[in-house]
């Protein structure tokens, strides 16, 4: 078995872990599994070719030799059923942590790509301060929700599954703003999510490449 991943030639964050390549890195890495890593330009993106394998010209794309995924949500669910580690043996364990990786994507994320679209995309608007603030109050909810349910558990279910690491990854594309550190219980999640061996790895591996030249 060959996989393949794509990932930014540079990533617009710097290699700071955000890119969601690293969501599949990481799954990879929890698993232990050999992966290759084919970089694409931005203009690469809009080739034919790669259409052919992720048709909105995203990154991502998973290929397992004639299997061809994308969207990180599929890749990781397959990946997670493919090997042990990422779900429970129980069938009721299993479920439950799907529907993490599903509440990650599907609830909490959303209010949290409008943040980054109104501060980066529709800053320049007029009414772009008047919006930000709603924005945020819907992230707040969302995470007071969430924090409520971990309370003190370690995870969000007895062992660390795929929705702790695609529930994590959607938090910290919050560190940033700013907005994940007034919720003490979540970001000690997530700084335990970070401190994982495969974490760490795939972390590693992304920052190399987008590492500035000479350093």
């Amino acid at each position: 078995m060959t996989i393949t991943i794509t990932a930014f030639e540079r990533s617009p964050d710097g290699g700071k872990g955000l890119a969601r390549d690293t969501r599949v890195r990481w799954a990879l890495e929890e698993v232990g599994q050999s992966y290759d890593v084919q970089f694409v330009s931005f203009a690469g993106l809009k080739e034919p070719a790669y259409r052919a394998v992720q048709p909105f010209g995203q990154i991502p794309a998973y290929l397992e030799d004639d299997l061809v995924l994308f969207e990180t949500g599929s890749i990781i669910l397959h990946i997670a059923e493919s090997h042990e580690g990422l779900l429970p043996r129980d069938a009721h364990g299993r479920a439950r942590a799907i529907t993490w990786m599903f509440a990650a994507i599907g609830t909490v994320e959303p209010p949290i790509l409008d943040l980054v679209t109104v501060r980066l995309l529709e800053g320049k608007e007029a009414w772009a301060a008047d919006r930000l603030p709603l924005v945020e109050a819907r992230i707040h909810a969302r995470l007071a929700e969430l924090s409520a349910y971990l309370g003190d558990k370690e995870w969000l279910e007895d062992q660390f599954t795929a929705g702790d690491l695609m529930m994590v990854h959607v938090l910290q594309r919050l560190k940033p703003s700013g907005l994940l550190a007034r919720h003490a219980t979540l970001a000690a999640y997530v700084a335990r999510a970070e401190a994982r061996p495969a974490y760490q790895r795939a972390f590693a591996a992304q920052l190399a490449i987008n590492a500035p030249i000479g350093a």
